[in-house]
């Protein structure tokens, strides 16, 4: 009998491995289109992306790419699959020591996760920031595309992050791994 996991309804669904979800990539099951993350054993699918995120996360994407130590690497997108997980997600931008590949970076080695939620805010603010919290990401942000209101989880433990705290976006983010990169999200130019 395959495992199962348990979803919020209480109804059992099947347990997927990430082995499992990248076979069905390679068979042709699931493309590149379709957004799925593996969360947890369960094959979820990613809320739209609208033109706000979009612009939102470029903006920052950019701001950070011109202020990046040359030590560290900023992926965007990538299908991040932590060692040992059995996760596949995709956050918006990662930052971590230019010595690891974003793909499969360890969680602590992770400097700064970056979600940007347009349609996406309340799965972002709490499944998202569990999983990356009992993975120890050690700082993750989600920055709300609409207002610029950045929710800040830091501390990781087991059932997501001990200081949570929201950032208004004239007041400066300071990365605690990485200070070269502190930012008013007022600043950036987005209309």
């Amino acid at each position: 009998m395959r495992a199962t996991t348990r979803a919020a309804e209480g109804i059992p669904r099947l347990r997927w491995t990430l082995e499992e979800f990248e076979r069905l990539t390679e068979l042709g099951v699931l493309s590149e289109d379709d957004r799925i993350e593996l969360i947890g054993g369960e094959l979820v699918p990613m809320s739209p992306k609208g033109n706000r995120h979009e612009v939102v996360r470029d903006e920052l994407q950019n701001w950070i790419m011109r202020r990046l130590p040359e030590t560290l690497r900023l992926s965007s997108e990538i299908g991040w699959r932590p060692p040992g997980a059995h996760t596949y997600v995709e956050p918006d931008l990662l930052i971590c020591p230019m010595e690891f590949k974003g793909v499969t970076v360890a969680p602590p080695d992770v400097l700064l996760a970056i979600e940007v939620a347009q349609s996406s805010l309340r799965f972002d603010t709490t499944t998202k920031a569990r999983l990356y919290g009992a993975l120890g990401v050690r700082e993750y942000w989600v920055v709300n595309a609409k207002t610029l209101v950045t929710r800040v989880h830091r501390e990781p433990i087991a059932l997501g992050y001990k200081s949570v705290e929201d950032v208004a976006p004239d007041v400066a983010l300071t990365p605690l791994l990485v200070p070269a990169l502190t930012i008013r999200l007022a600043d950036l130019p987005i209309e």
